[in-house]
């Protein structure tokens, strides 16, 4: 009897954690049989996963931010790696969090294993140099961007666009009152979504200038409501530091309310991120805003190879989406663009994207369908 494929699933933080669980319950409707071990959260732990170790100590962004916790990332990464060699998977997949990704792959590449990163690196938009390491330590990527295939093929790396994640979150679209009739929001009550982050240093380098920000914007907008999705790891975080907003602000943790949290609103005021792309499939036009650590930012910056931060504006080589990074982040700013956008400079903004959409793959198969039967036929053909 055949033994069903073994395959190893690494996620380092929420975003992967739910394109893991995503693409675990794909794999299991695609093939005959398959078994999963790895890293993830609690999307990845329903599909069945049990996890080596939490998830969330991997959940680490930043250049400086990353060096008080070099010591316990590294002894994770012997970890994994010792628990692939102890397993004999067919397949190895990390999903995004590269640098711990890459510290695994290169443990791990002399081994007769597939390795397969979900969420091909933006190397297009930064440090391209890097390319020759991916290349060593991984057969295979799976891309999210409709450019990244030939870009990744100008160098010598395999890659197969299946889709961004957010488009199968708006096939689940719900109906804008939903969401409002739950939480006694009138029909016509000004909403904003407000997004900080999924982790702790962006989120608290935010709260100030985005609670300045509605301060200002309820002048013109009485009984402004602030619904403020988020994620299990800061979830606490955003809780405390919205407690004394100058509006009602509602904090939505759980994934399940989510879709219907986007559609109740009317802006948006998003840190750079996918999460900017969720609101622009639900229809919310919005505005861009993200402050990074000083010292972070002062590095990456010089490296940087693209003009925007919002993936929208990037495929379509335009601002269609307004940005605000660092020192533009500020409320004297955001308020008006914000305010803008409940009038006919919202309108124009949500018929502008939908190009973008459309080249992420909007209205073809879901992306963990595509990505699951990607898998298949990587490992199918190393076999």
């Amino acid at each position: 009897m055949t033994r069903p494929r073994l395959i190893f699933v690494l996620a380092g933080e929420p975003s992967g954690d739910v394109l893991g669980g995503r693409l675990m319950a794909a794999l299991k409707a695609a093939s005959g049989g398959v078994e999963f071990i790895g890293v993830g959260g609690p999307a990845m732990r329903a599909q069945g996963l049990d996890s080596l170790f939490p998830m969330e100590e991997l959940s680490v962004m930043g250049i400086v931010e990353i060096l008080p916790h070099a010591r316990r990332l590294f002894a994770r990464m012997r970890q994994t790696a010792a628990a692939i060699d102890a397993a004999r998977p067919d397949c190895v997949i990390t999903i995004d969090a590269p640098e711990f990704a890459h510290g695994v792959a290169k443990r791990i590449r002399d081994r007769a294993i597939v390795r397969i990163h979900y969420v091909a690196p933006q190397l297009w938009a930064w440090r391209p140099w890097r390319v020759h390491k991916l290349k060593r330590h991984f057969h295979h990527l799976l891309g999210l961007l409709p450019f990244e295939p030939a870009w990744f093929a100008r160098h010598g790396v395999s890659c197969t666009f299946v889709g961004h994640p957010v488009i199968e979150n708006a096939m689940m679209a719900p109906e804008k009152n939903t969401f409002r009739q739950r939480h006694g929001i009138g029909r016509d009550a000004p909403v904003v979504c407000v997004l900080l982050g999924s982790r702790k240093g962006e989120v608290g380098r935010l709260a100030a200038p985005f609670r300045d920000t509605l301060a200002r914007l309820k002048l013109a907008h009485p009984g402004l409501v602030a619904v403020l999705p988020t994620v299990p790891n800061v979830a606490a975080l955003v809780r405390e530091l919205s407690a004394d907003w100058p509006v009602r602000a509602i904090v939505v943790e759980a994934v399940a309310d989510k879709p219907a949290a986007l559609a109740a609103c009317d802006v948006g005021l998003a840190a750079s991120g996918t999460a900017t792309l969720e609101l622009s499939l639900a229809g919310v036009p919005l505005v861009v805003a993200s402050r990074f650590a000083a010292l972070t930012y002062l590095i990456a910056k010089p490296l940087m190879r693209v003009r925007f931060a919002n993936l929208i504006n990037l495929i379509l080589d335009r601002e269609v989406v307004p940005e605000f990074l660092q020192g533009n982040c500020r409320a004297d700013i955001l308020a008006p663009a914000l305010s803008s956008l409940f009038g006919p400079e919202g309108a124009r903004q949500k018929e502008a994207v939908q190009p973008a959409l459309k080249q992420l793959g909007m209205g073809g198969r879901p992306p963990s369908e595509r990505a699951a039967n990607a898998v298949l036929d990587i490992i199918a053909g190393r076999a």
